[in-house]
């Protein structure tokens, strides 16, 4: 699903993986701090596989429920790209989608979890973020 970015002018101070819970922890100099689930950074995935190259051409990510981080590498001094392990690897996550991932959560988890519903797709059982 396509985002619109504003830039947020704070950068993070660390970044941890917790693989039981299945969440990316992220702190940011503002001391805003984000625990944002696998599967929610995997379904708003900016990379053009999954939003096209032009509006409409966004792909519903479905199925995403156990996904986990294999490893996350820096790019740059801007942000960083996850390995997941169901492959993808080609997202690019800047500090700015980060953190509008984290400031928006509920609003962005609530409309994937209406779009699914729309599809027809029913959610595995896990834990509710």
């Amino acid at each position: 699903m396509r985002l619109t970015v504003q830039p947020c002018h704070t950068l993070p101070t660390e970044i941890k993986l917790h693989q039981v819970s299945r969440l990316l922890e992220i702190s940011f100099d503002d001391g805003s701090v984000f625990k944002l689930p696998y599967e929610y950074l995997r379904v708003y995935t900016q990379s053009a596989e999954t939003v096209g190259h032009a509006p409409g051409q966004e792909v519903l990510q479905v199925g995403k429920e156990d996904v986990t981080i294999e490893e996350i590498k820096p790019v740059g001094n801007y942000g960083i790209a996850p390995k997941f392990s169901d492959g993808h690897s080609s997202g690019i996550y800047t500090w700015d989608l980060l953190y509008t991932l984290g400031a928006e959560y509920q609003i962005l988890w609530a409309d994937y979890l209406h779009r699914l519903e729309a599809a027809g797709y029913h959610r595995k059982a896990s834990t509710e973020h």
